[in-house]
């Protein structure tokens, strides 16, 4: 039987990325995301739910986050969900649902984000993406040109 392990989440950070870095060198940060639904309950008023997530962050993602993110930033993750399993030291058998990111996207224009104003973004970005297989090289943007966009059509 096939199966298929995706998530997308729309929400705000809890907290400000912390930045911990393997033996390795790898750069790795655990997050946490507050996605709000709204939906109608059987009396037919309007109910706020909060479901608090936990994800994590690997590689250039997890920099990315910790260098542009602050607590109350939107941000977007698309990835997967992982069961961690341990043992605590008096024995009891603990698990915890969380995501692993794949893809995060910052959400908003330059200064929007928590109370503080989200803190710094990228310059000239409204939104910018970060991909575990695909990090990006750089911040900057695109050399301007004084073509219209039609003289860069191919055919």
């Amino acid at each position: 039987m096939a199966s298929h392990n995706r998530v997308i989440l729309l929400g705000n950070l809890t907290r400000d990325p912390e930045i911990r870095y393997l033996q390795s060198g790898t750069a790795v940060s655990d997050i946490g995301i507050a996605v709000n639904d709204r939906r109608k309950n059987a009396s037919g008023e309007w109910v706020e739910e909060v479901t608090f997530v936990d994800v994590t962050l690997w590689g250039r993602t997890a920099e990315v986050a910790g260098e542009y993110l602050s607590k109350g930033s939107p941000i977007f993750i698309e990835g997967r969900l992982k069961l961690d399993s341990w043992e605590t030291q008096d024995g009891q058998k603990r698990s915890k649902l969380k995501v692993v990111a794949e893809r995060m996207q910052l959400i908003g224009s330059r200064g929007q984000g928590g109370p503080d104003g989200g803190g710094p973004r990228p310059a000239a970005r409204q939104d910018s993406q970060y991909s575990q297989q695909a990090p990006p090289d750089d911040f900057g943007d695109a050399p301007s040109s004084d073509k219209s966009p039609g003289d860069e059509i191919p055919f």
